[in-house]
């Protein structure tokens, strides 16, 4: 935090603020105005920037857009001639960190580069434990620090060399399909190719060809021979996403592949030899399947040879906050964003959701959140009006899936007395005349749902 670039288009100010600096040990270059700051950096590159607000072409706020824009860190504190101040408040809300009123003492200068200094010196500290903390939370490209996810990291750390076939099940969005990837990668299969198809993705009558591939003329546009999935990841490992999705005709020629490694491509007479290593994924209940007939048993069986499964989210919260602070530092490198983090209120609120849409729900949620940001902090504005609601009891009993009129018009009727209460501090009498009915059905009710924390 040495390199102070000073701009202002009076030349006296940059003179003066020269020599200050400089003696006070500080390297300094200056600018007339926003054009030249933009050139300086380039050969520069300053570790904080003093600017006028007010200067003519391109002005303090214009020069925080070029700066934002180009992703550039450098810390920076404005200056503002009286009357100016509300300029210099909007440049603080631009991302400016300090702003300081001409004309100044010298004294002033120097604090407000110390603070920077000090706060710059934090920032670090705060990204080197992020880092440390991302670091020794990570598993390949998953991200978690839960008990039932680091035993995951050891099962397939324990499996990944094994040929044997995998079923991983779980909730969609809970990041299926990065297991397997860790799988292949900690495998001696690692420089062969992984190769993923979702089964209920592409069409019945396209997904034969597709996995085991065709000899030309097989059917209706096969102009040339095609190899399939099969032998394109032949060494290393073919990912079959939602495999319950598969049609019961395809599942007896997998069942035999499986048995006895040998493919056949759609219209043609020869087998042909593959080593593969399958992992099968699904969000389904297959044992339910097999009972209804819609899954063949002796299938069944032969891919949950080795199981893993990936609870939600919901049910692992202390990967939540983790994996919030890598999303907004991933979007931020891709997005061009300066989100620097999260309110204590949004990271509540984010930690108390129950995120159906699990990990691949919560990524979404903060890339929104990100896009439409009014600050560098996340606010609870920035997030999606139905995270918002969550806190809200009434919509949590309404999403519970009860159905009982009695049961919901009870919960209802105690969350609307509790309000009431906290509203008139306890003043009972008030709070019936709130709730719209008398002091004793009121009393009663307190006494029949057991109000008593108030």
């Amino acid at each position: 935090m040495r390199r102070v670039l000073v701009v202002d288009d009076e030349e006296n100010i940059r003179l003066v603020l020269r020599t200050l600096l400089k003696k006070h040990g500080y390297d300094v270059e200056v600018a007339d105005g926003g054009e030249a700051a933009l050139v300086a950096l380039e050969a520069f590159d300053p570790d904080v920037i003093l600017t006028d607000v007010r200067m003519p072409r391109m002005g303090g706020l214009d020069l925080l857009g070029a700066l934002k824009a180009k992703q550039h860190p450098a810390t920076v504190i404005v200056m503002s001639a009286y009357g100016n101040v509300d300029l210099a408040i909007e440049a603080m809300k631009a991302g400016a960190y300090d702003y300081v009123s001409k004309p100044f003492k010298p004294d002033e200068i120097v604090l407000a580069l110390r603070k920077a200094e000090e706060r710059e010196t934090l920032r670090r500290e705060n990204r080197a434990l992020k880092e440390q903390i991302q670091k020794e939370n990570q598993f390949e490209s998953i991200l978690a620090k839960s008990a039932e996810m680091v035993a995951i990291f050891k099962t397939v750390s324990k499996i990944a060399d094994y040929k044997t076939t995998v079923l991983i099940t779980g909730e969609s969005g809970t990041g299926k399909e990065l297991v397997a990837r860790a799988i292949h990668t900690r495998s001696i299969r690692k420089a062969a190719p992984f190769v993923a198809i979702n089964c209920g993705a592409i069409p019945e009558n396209l997904l034969e060809s597709e996995l085991f591939g065709h000899k030309k003329g097989a059917f209706t546009d096969a102009n040339a021979d095609r190899r399939g999935l099969f032998e394109e990841a032949t060494g290393g490992t073919l990912f079959l996403d939602e495999i319950g999705e598969l049609p019961l005709s395809l599942q007896v020629k997998l069942l035999r592949v499986l048995q006895e490694e040998h493919i056949r491509r759609l219209g043609d007479t020869k087998d042909v030899k593959v080593d593969v290593r399958i992992i099968a994924a699904t969000h389904r209940d297959l044992t339910a399947d097999v009972k209804a007939g819609r899954f063949r048993e002796d299938l069944f069986y032969r891919i949950h040879v080795l199981s893993i499964h990936i609870p939600p989210l919901r049910s692992r919260r202390e990967d939540v906050s983790l994996l919030i602070d890598h999303f907004v530092t991933r979007n931020n490198a891709r997005l061009g964003t300066s989100i620097r983090g999260v309110s204590n209120e949004s990271r509540k609120l984010l930690l108390e959701y129950s995120w159906p849409g699990n990990v691949r729900e919560l990524e979404n949620t903060i890339e929104r959140a990100m896009v439409l940001a009014e600050a560098d902090v996340l606010q609870l504005g920035d997030l999606p009006e139905r995270i918002r609601d969550a806190l809200d009891p009434v919509q949590v009993h309404l999403a519970s899936g009860e159905l009982s009129v009695k049961k919901t018009t009870a919960a209802i009727e105690q969350i609307l007395i509790r309000r009431a209460l906290v509203k008139t501090k306890g003043n009972r009498t008030r709070a019936a005349d709130l709730l719209e009915i008398s002091h004793r059905a009121l009393l009663y009710k307190i006494k029949d749902y057991k109000i008593t924390d108030l």
